[in-house]
Formats: C-alpha cells, sequence, structure tokens
C-alpha cells in the first residue's frame, strides 16, 4: 500500500473512532436530562472556564456555548460569575448539583469505552501519537 493510501486509511480510521466515541457519550446519557453536548461541557468545567476557553475545548463556536450554558444554567448545574482578570468576560462554574452529576458523567463516559480494547500502555501510545499529529498542523 503507498503512503498517500496509507494516510487516507489511517483518517478514515480516526474518524470512525471519533464518531465511534460520539455514539458511546449519547449512549452514557441517553437516560438522562442532558444531551451530548451539555454532558461534554460538564466533562470539560473541572475549574471556571469563560466562555471562549469552554468554546475552544469543545471546539466550537462561542455561540452555541452561550446556547448550551443557558441551559445547564436553567437546570441549576453552572453559574455565570464575572471573571476574575477581564471584566468583559464571564466565568463559568459549576453548581454543587452541577460538580455532582460531572463526577456520574466521568464515570460514565469511562465504562466501555471505544477503547476499553486496548491496554493502558496501548492508550498511552495511541495519546502520545495523537498528541505528536495534532502538534504537527
Amino acid at each position: 500500500m503507498d503512503r498517500s493510501a496509507e494516510t487516507r486509511e489511517l483518517c478514515s480510521l480516526v474518524s470512525e473512532l471519533a464518531h465511534t466515541i460520539e455514539d458511546h457519550v449519547r449512549h452514557c446519557v441517553a437516560d438522562s436530562d442532558l444531551t451530548a453536548s451539555q454532558a461534554i461541557a460538564l466533562r470539560e468545567l473541572a475549574e471556571p472556564l469563560s466562555m471562549r476557553e469552554l468554546a475552544a475545548r469543545m471546539h466550537c463556536a462561542t455561540s452555541n456555548v452561550t446556547f448550551l450554558i443557558d441551559r445547564l444554567e436553567k437546570q441549576g448545574l453552572v453559574t455565570r460569575r464575572p471573571h476574575p482578570t477581564d471584566r468583559r468576560a464571564k466565568e463559568i462554574a459549576l453548581t454543587e448539583e452541577g460538580a455532582r452529576q460531572r463526577t456520574q458523567i466521568i464515570e460514565r463516559f469511562s465504562v466501555n469505552t471505544p477503547l476499553s480494547g486496548l491496554t493502558a500502555d496501548e492508550q498511552q501510545t495511541l495519546h502520545r501519537l495523537l498528541q505528536q499529529a495534532l502538534s504537527t498542523r
């Protein structure tokens, strides 16, 4: 197989893995009051973040994050507060209930993941290779 065919196949496999992970996330939240995007937002809020920081972590537009945060705020899972260093920005933080649900989501996400078939060493190798591939862009 030539190099370009190998690259196409590898890109196809990475894309298929991404879709499989998305399906896994949807399955994990199917019986909750959260959408997959809301669950991912909660997962990313390990510490308070600005809307822009959260959008960057979620790889989406800030306007999409605003919509998600509006819904999470109505559910009592996050709060908006003034950003400590940028008076133009708001910082998003988990409420106590949001932190509890975040813990549950992370636990659900880690069961029977699409990567469960890999050993810890294989997962570390994949992690390193993906980081290396992304850093060369």
